[in-house]
C-alpha cells in the first residue's frame, strides 16, 4: 500500500478564521475555508515565541496604548510597527498622532479593529507580525 502520498492535517486558525494545514516532509500547504482569511496565505504560518530573541527589547510589558501614552511599551510598540510594516517610526516612546496613524495602517493590514490604539489583539499582531521571516508585510 502506497503510504508515501498521505498527509498529516491539523486543524488550525489563520485570523480568526478555520483552516486545515496538510504537511509531507518538510513543506505545508494551508487550505483557507474562509474569504477573510485569504491575505494570511502571503503571511507566516508558524508561531514566533517572543523572549531574548525578540526583534525589539524595550521591555515585555505591553499595556493599553493610546494618543498621548508614553514610555518604553510605545518604544516596544513603535519598534514592532516598524518591523511589521515597516513604519519609519522615531522609537522615542511618545504615542503621538505619527504612531497612532501608523497604528491604524497596522490594523487596517492585519484586518483587526482599527481604532488607533493598542490593546491586546493589537500587541498580539504586532508581536508576531514583527518577529515573523519576511517582514515587513504591509
Amino acid at each position: 500500500m502506497l503510504i508515501a502520498a498521505a498527509a498529516l492535517a491539523l486543524p488550525i486558525s489563520l485570523a480568526g478564521a478555520p483552516a486545515v494545514a496538510a504537511s509531507h516532509g518538510t513543506s505545508a500547504t494551508v487550505a483557507v475555508t474562509s474569504p477573510q482569511a485569504a491575505h494570511t496565505l502571503n503571511r507566516p504560518t508558524t508561531l514566533v515565541a517572543q523572549g531574548p530573541d525578540d526583534v525589539c527589547n524595550y521591555t515585555d510589558s505591553r499595556p493599553n496604548l493610546h494618543l498621548g501614552s508614553s514610555g518604553s511599551a510605545v518604544q516596544q510598540a513603535q519598534c514592532y510597527l516598524n518591523q511589521a510594516i515597516g513604519a519609519g517610526l522615531d522609537e522615542d516612546g511618545d504615542f503621538g498622532r505619527v504612531t497612532q496613524s501608523a497604528t491604524e495602517d497596522f490594523q487596517r493590514c492585519a484586518e483587526i479593529v482599527v481604532d488607533g490604539r493598542i490593546g491586546a489583539q493589537t500587541w498580539s499582531f504586532l508581536s508576531f507580525w514583527a518577529n515573523a521571516p519576511g517582514a515587513p508585510f504591509c
